[in-house]
């Protein structure tokens, strides 16, 4: 009697997922070259309030990370864990569901992000009714991908399982620890945190996305795929061992790197950076461990585009997690922070080691799916050309964009006063290599229309085998025999629970030492007493400052360096943010920081740069917001917003509530009259959307006093 079994494994749902990856890649990457061509050419904005740089910055990032990237975790996911364990998947309608849920999700966020319905927060701008539906959807893959795990054929759970069982978990403990959020309304939402401790759990969370959904399930990609396509086994299974386990437990102490020199606590501060560098060691671990499986197969590199791909994904991959915990060392951030710098090192990442393993995982699946020979080698081997060159014109530009900024940023003249006081002089200085980036990144985009191509082709010319069957020894077989004297990690490879468990204890241990003592310990933020909320109409004119994504390229966070002191005002502090929901300090500087903007222009200024940028700062490449002066303030839900900060902490009372609009009213009647006062004149002025914005302008900076004037009182 044969103890094999016959079963198939499920192509169906690595064939849908596998389509939708190259998709939406061309929908994510074609917004992004829009919002390039914007950055030099503000006419790119179309005069629409959706297709401006503010709104589809955000759209472009979702895109590629959870449309582009995320599909192409599924696609991979799918295909090698029924092959790693020797099953098909757990429930075909879980797979089902999974796949037509993350659409629908993609599909709302496409929709969503343009209309300015967002919560600001970097990588998980969805507001609430879509931050449920991923968490619903994500706990449907968790069930399949277990499901699966537990029926298994193979006791032993290879390398690639441990990176996908890591990742699940600690995503879901990110996404729910960075959405905790109550609502005002279907689409509008305000963080349970403030201001500093907002600012920590948004990159503890954003730090971690990139380590945990960039990063470790395309590892686990990688120790599968790297092997089949070389034909290799992997260079050291020990090394796996210390790479995984290093790895899980550094990366998600590393989140306060971003906010170096802000107003985060020094502790926090010199906790990310300590484990920025220490992350040096893992990486590269894996990065040799992927490159030196090729060991025997070198020769054939020349020949293969799967395996190109894969090694300069994984040569990426390694540049990119050196370069990282080198811009985490304090001297470095003080010039890479808030320029081109961080936007070139954050694309070598995905455009390297994400976009290439996702090509090379693509070439070398169609063929096997549809069983048949890739269409065309030729077409695969230019891609790869295409896609290389496009990403070295895409970076190189903008690491020196970068320098270039941080340089005139901080240069003074012999006087003591800054050489580039105007701040618009570095800009115009780096829009030729804003120009290059946007070939760079045509470039790339052509690349994967060839690809798309190659794989329709090669689809067409082959049958799909929808059902793959195979057989293996039954689960009674695989999991009998004696495990006397094998080595100590082989005891916790069997037990996929006691895996999770440990693996969740790894990543909690970090989140809970940075983030519990910030939330808990009030002398992490000092109160300032002069810090009051925000007024009605100020809170309104902030809410359309989120709208439009206007922290995608001004800051609001002058960090303690002479350089800036000088050029926006006194350093800021904590104290300042304690009723900031979401905090808005920004991660990058394409026009000035607004920290301490408040009544350094008049009412009328702001109100002509609004419509025209140009008009007040000649050469700007801001796009014009009409619709702030044509489209009148909704003060509908002004009141429902103060109940529910006032639920979440900030002072208002019950009087202030009840009167709010009125109140508004009359703020707004005071700008009115102002720009009246400088020749600014049109009928319901005080009813426009801008009268709401210049009232929280105007607010920026202003609660605490610069040292000189208090020392003169």
């Amino acid at each position: 009697m044969s103890n094999l079994e016959t079963f198939s494994y499920d192509n169906r749902i690595v064939r849908k997922f596998a389509y939708v990856t190259a998709i939406w890649g061309i929908v994510g990457m074609t917004v992004g070259l829009l919002a390039a061509l914007q950055m030099v050419w503000p006419i790119f904005n179309l005069g629409l309030a959706e297709t401006t740089f503010g709104r589809i910055r955000p759209l472009h990032t979702n895109a590629v990370i959870f449309a582009f990237v995320g599909n192409g975790i599924f696609t991979g996911v799918y295909y090698s864990l029924q092959r790693l364990l020797k099953t098909r998947m757990y429930s075909d309608l879980l797979s089902s569901i999974h796949f037509w849920g993350w659409q629908a999700i993609i599909l709302a966020a496409a929709i969503t992000l343009p209309l300015g319905i967002t919560s600001s927060h970097e990588y998980a701008e969805l507001e609430w009714p879509i931050d449920i539906a991923i968490a619903g959807i994500w706990v449907v893959f968790g069930i399949n991908m277990f499901g699966t795990i537990l029926k298994r054929r193979e006791q032993h759970l290879y390398v690639a399982i441990w990176f996908f069982i890591a990742t699940w978990v600690t995503v879901t403990v990110l996404h729910i620890g960075n959405n905790l959020e109550l609502p005002v309304s279907l689409w509008k939402s305000y963080p349970v945190f403030a201001g500093v401790q907002d600012a920590l759990v948004q990159w503890w969370y954003g730090h971690n996305a990139v380590a945990f959904f960039l990063t470790t399930p395309y590892l686990g990609l990688m120790y599968y795929f790297i092997p089949k396509a070389a034909n290799r086994p992997v260079y050291s299974y020990r090394l796996s061992i210390i790479h995984f386990w290093a790895l899980i437990f550094i990366y998600i102490w590393a989140g306060p790197h971003h906010l170096l020199y802000t107003s985060l606590p020094d502790w926090a501060q010199s906790l990310g950076m300590a484990f920025s560098l220490m992350l040096i060691a893992p990486s590269w671990g894996g990065m040799l461990n992927g490159l030196l499986t090729l060991r025997g197969a070198w020769d054939r590199v020349r020949t293969d585009p799967v395996l190109k791909f894969m090694v300069v994904a994984v040569t990426a991959y390694g540049m990119s997690t050196l370069e990282g915990p080198l811009m985490s060392i304090k001297s470095v951030n003080a010039i890479s922070h808030y320029t081109d710098w961080t936007v070139g090192h954050v694309h070598i990442g995905t455009l390297g080691w994400n976009g290439m393993l996702t090509f090379g995982m693509l070439y070398w699946l169609f063929p096997r799916l549809y069983g048949n020979k890739l269409y065309s080698t030729k077409l695969a081997n230019a891609h790869f050309w295409i896609g290389t060159f496009g990403i070295l014109f895409y970076a190189i530009p903008l690491y020196w964009a970068g320098w270039t900024q941080s340089l005139m940023w901080k240069e003074f003249l012999p006087e003591g006063i800054l050489k580039y006081g105007n701040f618009l002089e570095t800009v115009t200085q780096i829009l030729p290599m804003y120009k290059l980036r946007v070939i760079g990144g045509a470039i790339y985009l052509v690349g994967v229309f060839v690809m798309m191509y190659n794989l329709i082709k090669t689809a067409t010319t082959g049958h799909f085998i929808g059902d793959e069957e195979v057989q293996a020894p039954s689960r009674e077989v695989a999991f009998t025999g004696g495990h006397k004297g094998e080595y100590w990690h082989r005891w916790i490879e069997r037990r996929p629970v006691q895996l999770l468990i440990g693996a969740t204890i790894a990543i909690l241990i970090g989140g809970l030492v940075e983030v519990f003592p910030m939330i808990t310990i009030e002398d992490n933020v000092p109160k300032i007493e002069s810090v009051k909320p925000y007024t009605a109409l100020e809170l309104e004119g902030r809410d359309m400052y989120i709208r439009e994504g206007c922290l995608g390229c001004h800051s609001q966070m002058i960090r303690p360096f002479r350089s800036e002191t000088e050029r926006y005002g006194e350093y800021s502090k904590s104290g300042e943010f304690i009723y900031d929901r979401p905090f808005l300090w920004g991660s990058k500087r394409t026009g000035p920081d607004l920290h301490r903007l408040g009544g350094k222009y008049p009412d009328s200024w702001h109100f002509n740069h609004m419509y025209d940028p140009t008009s007040t700062s000649p050469g700007s490449i801001m796009p014009p917001y009409p619709w702030f002066i044509e489209d009148d303030m909704d003060l509908g839900m002004t009141i429902a917003k103060l109940k529910t900060l006032k639920t979440l902490g900030t002072p208002y009372t019950d009087e202030y509530i009840e009167n709010a609009v009125e109140e508004a009213k009359a703020q707004a009647a005071g700008i009115a009259a102002s720009l009246n006062r400088d020749g600014i004149e049109m009928e319901g002025l005080a009813d426009k959307e801008i009268i709401a914005l210049i009232a929280y302008l105007q607010r920026l900076g202003t609660d605490i006093k610069p040292p000189a004037e208090a020392k003169a009182e």
